[in-house]
């Protein structure tokens, strides 16, 4: 279905939210090192609860190294609310990669200017927060993906 990239996250708790809806979905979850927990964290196999096992997980060393594996013709979208283009202007397609930064940070300016109309934000009420909760954004982007092409029967 889809790929879930969280890069270099900090929070177990996120990172386990983020599983649970990568196995909801049909998706993947890839985590970026460095990784700001232990994946034998308690609180990331309590948020995943008895699912955790049955995530489709994968854990890179570094983005590029995902980058490569992917191959040429892969689809990444990079969330960020410093993007100036709106999740809702976009097509998605089955395999797409969603790329979300950390909890502290987010990705880093250079990649998501970098990736032109590739860079994309969650509309918010202007003025009203910084930035959502990274499994909420997840959930949000995640699943308007999935609205649009619905669920592949495997």
């Amino acid at each position: 279905m889809f790929s879930i990239v969280l890069v270099a996250p900090e929070i177990p708790h996120n990172a386990g939210a983020a599983g649970r809806l990568a196995l909801a979905t049909g998706s993947k979850l890839h985590l970026v090192k460095p990784l700001g927990f232990s994946l034998e964290d308690k609180y990331v196999r309590r948020t995943g609860l008895d699912y955790w096992k049955d995530v489709d997980l994968q854990v890179w060393e570094s983005f590029e190294e995902l980058q490569q594996s992917a191959g040429a013709d892969a689809r990444f979208w990079y969330l960020s609310t410093k993007a100036k283009r709106g999740l809702w202007e976009v097509p998605f397609a089955h395999g797409d990669y969603l790329v979300f930064g950390c909890e502290g940070r987010g990705l880093p300016e250079s990649v998501v200017y970098g990736a032109g109309d590739q860079a994309l934000k969650i509309p918010m009420q202007q003025g009203s927060t910084r930035s959502l909760n990274l499994s909420t954004a997840v959930a949000i982007v995640l699943y308007e993906a999935v609205r649009q092409v619905g669920f592949e029967n495997r």
